[in-house]
């Protein structure tokens, strides 16, 4: 894992000798450097320098330059279209700041390098060797980088679900005794690090092994730890069948988010019967309604809030593979939010009893079923309809209630394919409705 073949953007090359110039030292730090010896694109460009927010405005005056973070000494300086933020060190205990005091105040060991042109990577903590060994461990004392920000908590979460690491024992160990200092850390912080937690390819396992830490800003999860569902439809328990859900969906944030939430209110709604079985009935409505709660907490967006929860809220609803009632879902839900709700519920199927995996092939013909009617561009909606409110007056309907309730009686016998689509045959159907008719 060398540095030799770093290939940095013409902007960033520009930013570095723009510094050094003018007499101050520059090091691209942080997650760039760490994504570049892992070979992918680095997506956040940080500069780490001993000039002051002062002088990095001064030296960067023919750019744009934002003041981003001027409390931690950041500015956001854009260079051909690239947006570079450059930040003055991290200041230590020691009297001076420089790299080596600003490398040390980083979170992770694999966060903590440096690098330069002339120098190629620094690196005071071993982070390339736990790079090479895929290991998540803090700089110096976990407890103190802990203790700095909370948020590092989940962070090495993130981390390790998304780069696919282990996380380090002392660290580990460090995190749990220490998470409830989670709950001091704002609430968007924290949606933005689970959504990236949740679309990693280790979320199924860091989702079991540190539930107690996410319960602590979502205490409902703690209730699904170890509880048995008694049901010849599960072999997993709860907490266990969601993270599989989860780990089964595309890594698109709200699909994983109604994954994580999902099956939230059985707990609750546990019933069990005279034979011993467990039931959940009406598990999907409390869920839908806590996965709200719990959304509208994390301060997350009302699109998101709304479309997981509609998911939650039917996932468990019978379909069957009939033209009628999947034009019936699509004019309820739109196109969209039922394709992805096929999509939730081939990912819970597959996170329960092996033994009933039959019931992803009636779903494969209802996903192939809503595809030919899509592709037919068959009508399902009044938007759709052939005939419309100006079309009905035109006929002697009454403006008014009577022009809704006569669309909404159309489309229901076009859905059921009484009638085809088509003007005149919706011309003739309004012409011989009760009180139209002369």
């Amino acid at each position: 894992m060398s540095s030799e073949n770093f290939k940095l953007p013409p902007a960033v090359k520009i930013c570095v000798a723009q510094l050094n110039q003018n007499r101050f030292e520059a090091f691209l730090v942080g997650g760039c450097v760490r994504d570049y010896l892992l070979r992918q694109e680095a997506k956040d460009i940080d500069v780490a320098t001993d000039a002051s927010p002062a002088e990095v405005i001064r030296i960067f005056n023919e750019y744009k330059t934002i003041a981003t973070g001027l409390k931690h000494g950041t500015v956001t300086v854009i260079i051909h279209a690239t947006p570079i933020e450059i930040t003055t060190y991290r200041t230590g205990k020691e009297p001076m700041s420089n790299l080596a005091a600003d490398l040390a105040k980083r979170d992770f060991t694999i966060n903590a390098l440096a690098y330069h042109e002339q120098t190629g990577v620094i690196d005071y903590h071993h982070g390339i060797e736990d790079l090479k060994n895929g290991i998540i461990r803090c700089v110096g004392n976990p407890k103190d980088r802990f203790t700095e920000d909370g948020l590092r908590i989940l962070r090495a979460m993130r981390f390790a679900s998304v780069l696919g690491f282990e996380i380090e024992a002392q660290t580990q160990a460090a995190m749990f005794a220490q998470k409830n200092l989670l709950a001091h850390v704002a609430k968007e912080r924290i949606a933005a690090e689970l959504l990236r937690l949740l679309c990693g390819e280790k979320a199924r396992q860091i989702i079991t092994e540190y539930v107690d830490i996410l319960g602590v800003f979502i205490p409902d999860l703690l209730a699904m730890k170890g509880f048995k569902q008694n049901n010849i439809h599960h072999v997993y328990d709860v907490l266990t069948h969601t993270a599989v859900a989860v780990s089964n969906l595309p890594p698109i944030p709200r699909l994983r988010l109604a994954g994580l939430l999902h099956d939230i209110g059985k707990p609750q709604t546990y019933h069990p019967d005279e034979n011993g079985t467990g039931h959940f009935y009406g598990h999907q409505e409390l869920s839908s309604r806590m996965a709200q709660k719990i959304l509208r907490e994390l301060k997350l967006d009302s699109f998101t809030i709304e479309r997981v929860s509609i998911l939650i809220k039917y996932h468990d609803f019978s379909l069957d593979p009939k033209r009628k009632q999947i034009k019936r879902w699509l004019n309820k839900l739109s196109p969209e939010v039922f394709q992805e709700l096929l999509i939730l519920k081939r990912a819970d199927i597959l996170a329960q009893n092996p033994e009933f995996i039959d019931r992803l092939k009636v779903l494969q013909e209802i996903e192939n079923l809503t595809q030919v009617i899509l592709a037919e561009q068959s009508c399902f909606t009044l938007k759709n309809l052939n005939i419309n409110g100006h079309d009905l007056i035109k006929l002697g309907v009454k403006p008014g209630k009577q022009v809704g309730v006569i669309l909404n009686q159309l489309l229901e016998m076009v859905i059921d394919e009484q009638i085809e689509n088509d003007s005149d045959s919706l011309t003739q159907c309004v012409l011989n409705i009760k009180g139209i008719a002369e």
